[in-house]
């Protein structure tokens, strides 16, 4: 018998709980895909989607700025457990850049960056513009590492995993951090699926998404899963983490993290 449905998502490590409300929205809108016969991977990009739009969120129309003061970079990636992968990384002009990530997993590549990575998204009728709201002008200074995702598992019992993300705020203009990279931002495989947040860097280094799903593949359930990631790294690095499993859900962060599970 498959498991019945369920979906995780979270606004960033950093972004208060008291936004849960719009990761709320993000996994109603994911659950209305599988509950419709949709694949876990559609039913992420869904839900990505929602906090994208959410300009409280540092992804999508709320990316912050780069160093320069005025550029907007965003990186975005998914993945499901049949292993399909498609990930952008400092594209600009897109106000969703999940839903261009969803495409490259139609190609024959999984990974787009730059001005091609633009150019894809114009063929494609998704590049849409991306102008920095007032919130990120008014907070140009000061740090910013937040990223927006979600886990989901379907009624087939496959899992998906998607992160999106405008970056650490003042970066160098370029700079790709670990939401767009499989392993380290997502990962999804016949365990379950697992996404993070936090400083990006530091999530690379460690392959935390893949790690922590070496922990589910052990047997360790979700949520202690979850706390062991954010524990290999010291409480002054950022980190957040969500994962689903064929029978669990579970989510931990050193920060404040506005996030929502729905089963």
């Amino acid at each position: 018998m498959n498991p019945a449905p369920a979906v995780v998502t979270h606004g960033g490590a950093g972004a208060p709980s008291r936004f849960s409300d719009g990761c709320r929205r993000a996994a109603d809108a994911a659950m209305a895909v599988v509950e419709n016969g949709g694949s876990a991977l559609d039913a992420a990009v869904a839900a990505a989607v929602i906090l994208e739009d959410d300009p409280r969120f540092n992804a999508g129309t709320g990316c912050v700025l780069r160093e320069d003061g005025k550029t907007i970079e965003a990186d975005a990636g998914l993945m499901d457990s049949a292993g399909r992968i498609g990930a952008v990384a400092a594209i600009s002009g897109v106000k969703n850049p999940v839903l261009v990530a969803r495409r490259v997993v139609e190609t024959r590549h999984f990974l787009l960056a730059g001005e091609g990575a633009a150019a894809f998204a114009r063929r494609h009728g998704l590049c849409t513009g991306n102008p920095p709201t007032g919130k990120a002008l008014a907070e140009f200074s000061g740090e910013a590492c937040d990223t927006v995702g979600a886990v989901v598992r379907d009624r087939a019992g496959s899992f998906a995993a998607a992160s999106s993300t405008g970056g650490i705020r003042s970066a160098m203009v370029g700079r790709v951090g670990d939401s767009p990279l499989p392993g380290c931002g997502y990962w999804a495989g016949p365990a379950g699926a697992v996404t993070a947040t936090g400083h990006g860097e530091e999530i690379a280094r460690r392959l935390l998404c893949r790690t922590v799903y070496g922990f589910l593949e052990s047997g360790t359930p979700p949520e202690a899963a979850c706390r062991q990631g954010v524990a290999l790294f010291p409480r002054e690095t950022s980190i957040g983490i969500l994962a689903v499993t064929r029978t669990a859900h579970g989510s931990a962060a050193n920060r404040d993290m506005a996030h929502a599970v729905l089963l």
